[in-house]
């Protein structure tokens, strides 16, 4: 054999089981779940009967349970992907600032991303119940005494805050890698040109900072839209649904009402919300990106 055709061998021998894992773990559930949007199946029996397009009428038309988390994840992600990127943005603007207490508030920002989602769930858990109920005997503070997890109106913002504040570290990383690889001639010039600080921010900086800009609200995005584990962990989707997610929807819906043949046929719908969402921000961000 040539060298060539023994590389192309090599090539194909060492991504096979890659690939065969890939079709396997990922492919293959995906197109059985299709199958089984189709049936109705409680996970245990041997055969699926098949229905047709009944699920997804049940979905649109008979039940409101999947619009009303679709609803609740929607808002959930709009907030998360806001805040968690102004937040992170104005933070490592601050902390690309030489002072020396820097690198240590860059450390204490990123810990609570390499905690479990869970972990931070049940903390925050305690933290509002049984935390703030403690500053409120100290203080007296009505602010301290309201239902955090409790009242309807307010636990949305509750499970968003601690969404934000769990994965700002993340997204501050990336925000300092683009502001310090912004070129410094390039600021140099704008000094030079008599830019005042504010005009050098926002007519400079936030410019070239295109790419991080897309990769933060692309990953911003993607995890406000499978987000469970932290709503699970904090109020298992209440009270009543206010906090049901798409993804615990469907968990529940499979796991816990055995009722398979619907909950494939939500995740089916909720792919290909997630995939066109996705592809429209991406493309829209990419092409505000400034070539150097």
């Amino acid at each position: 054999m040539s060298k060539k055709a023994k590389r192309q061998l090599e090539t194909v021998l060492f991504s096979l089981p890659a690939i065969i894992l890939v079709c396997l773990m990922m492919y293959l559930p995906f197109v059985l779940s299709g199958y089984y949007s189709l049936t109705e199946w409680n996970g245990i029996s041997k055969d699926a009967k098949f229905i047709g397009l009944q699920n997804f009428k049940t979905i649109f038309v008979e039940s409101s349970d999947f619009r009303e988390s679709l609803w609740f994840t929607t808002r959930y992600t709009f907030f998360f992907v806001i805040f968690s990127n102004v937040f992170a943005l104005a933070l490592a603007v601050v902390l690309t600032k030489k002072f020396k207490a820097a690198n240590f508030f860059r450390g204490i920002f990123f810990i609570p991303y390499i905690m479990s989602m869970t972990i931070v769930g049940f903390i925050w858990k305690f933290i509002f119940t049984s935390g703030f109920e403690k500053l409120y005997e100290i203080t007296k503070w009505g602010f301290w005494n309201y239902s955090w997890l409790g009242d309807t109106k307010l636990v949305f913002y509750s499970v968003a805050f601690v969404g934000v504040w769990q994965s700002l570290g993340f997204y501050i990383v990336l925000y300092i890698a683009g502001l310090q690889a912004v070129p410094k001639d390039v600021m140099e010039a704008a000094v030079v040109d008599g830019a005042s600080n504010r005009q050098k921010f926002f007519k400079v900086t936030l410019p070239l900072l295109g790419p991080s800009f897309t990769t933060c609200i692309f990953m911003s995005l993607t995890n406000g839209l499978k987000v469970f584990d932290i709503i699970l962990a904090l109020t298992k989707g209440g009270p009543g649904t206010a906090t049901n997610s798409v993804t615990l929807q469907i968990y529940k819906e499979a796991f816990t009402n055995n009722n398979y043949g619907l909950g494939s046929a939500q995740s089916i719908i909720y792919f290909l919300f997630v995939l066109i969402l996705t592809q429209l921000v991406l493309k829209g961000f990419s092409k505000k990106e400034v070539d150097l």
